[in-house]
């Protein structure tokens, strides 16, 4: 298994990791199997993998109760990233309140997160989104307690902006900063991928297949069923999905070449940008998942990735990558 080290902290982890939140939240209902699931992320780390992304809202909780359970035994060997942040629903069901940041949320919630993990130490507190009501400064500095606490080695941020991410390292630190990039997803790469080879901090890709589109098993015919979070994303109506399947075609054509599935070519092309970048693409499917990591063995040469780049560029997309609501989750 290839290994990367995030940015310029010493917290190194398998080149691809793998993203647990549609074990249990967000995509198609009914879920899988729980033994299943388990099954499969230990198959994931017989595969090599080590980093293991969840959240206390996926579920909620019980997407960290999975990963807890699965990673028992083996709890040395895997680094396991979380995230806190929000107001989640009294009863338990999905979906929150609001966002929350503040100092004395975070220590609290920390404390269930570990319990639920069956670990003493989070290797990577994300802020899941960014507070506005919160200043930055105060939630690095939150976290810095708990790194002194022994209790988080690594703080990162998910969806920040570069001026809150700057705000935030100059308190503490941050090792990694988790946002959606994908070839078909490529914002990140005006501000902030700039911004974080600067500060020397990592960058965790999520989505980095497009929420499946990318795989090519989805078209404007195909049906996503009811309670899919893809039913509320601008990008996902059917219209939308027709006019971005070239995007898709783009990844075949390559795939041709290299004898590899678009997934795999989608996953080498996000490879391919920065050493310091590890992509953690989900699935509930051991096949998926052996296609997946297979990607790490497709070598895309310099002309390749300026041949897709052009091609790229002449396609036009089509759709917002989320409801309004959560794009204005994305701190500054």
């Amino acid at each position: 298994m290839q290994k990367r080290r995030l940015g310029n902290g010493n917290l190194e982890v398998s080149a691809l990791g793998l993203g647990c939140m549609g074990m249990t939240f967000s995509y198609s209902p009914p879920f899988p199997d729980r033994k299943l699931m388990i099954a499969l992320i230990r198959a994931a780390i017989n595969l090599g993998v080590t980093f293991f992304d969840t959240a206390e809202v996926y579920g909620p909780f019980t997407n960290e109760d999975l990963l807890g359970e699965a990673l028992e035994g083996v709890r040395d060997q895997v680094v396991i990233a979380t995230k806190f942040g929000f107001n989640l629903n009294a009863d338990g069901s999905p979906g929150w309140q609001g966002l929350n940041s503040r100092p004395e949320h975070i220590k609290t919630v920390v404390e269930a997160s570990l319990k639920r993990l069956r670990t003493d130490v989070i290797d990577l507190y994300y802020q899941h989104r960014v507070d506005p009501d919160v200043p930055i400064e105060d939630v690095a500095g939150a976290v810095k307690d708990l790194v002194e606490a022994g209790k988080v080695k690594h703080f990162g941020l998910s969806e920040a902006g570069v001026k809150t991410i700057r705000r935030a390292n100059a308190v503490l630190p941050v090792t990694a900063v988790q946002s959606e990039y994908s070839l078909w997803w490529r914002k990140p790469e005006e501000e902030l991928i700039p911004t974080l080879e600067e500060l020397g901090i990592g960058f965790v890709p999520f989505s980095p297949l497009g929420k499946g589109f990318l795989t090519g098993k989805i078209d404007e015919k195909t049906e996503i069923v009811q309670g899919d979070f893809r039913n509320t994303v601008p990008r996902f109506a059917p219209e939308a999905r027709k006019a971005n399947l070239a995007i898709v075609d783009l990844l075949a054509e390559m795939g041709r070449k290299k004898s590899a599935t678009p997934a795999q070519i989608a996953l080498a092309w996000v490879l391919a940008q920065k050493p310091w970048m590890a992509p953690i693409p989900g699935t509930t499917k051991l096949a998926r998942l052996e296609e997946n990591l297979a990607a790490m063995s497709v070598e895309l040469s310099p002309d390749d990735l300026k041949e897709m780049d052009a091609a790229a560029s002449k396609i036009k997309l089509v759709g917002e990558r989320y409801p309004e609501n959560l794009e204005k989750m994305t701190g500054l």
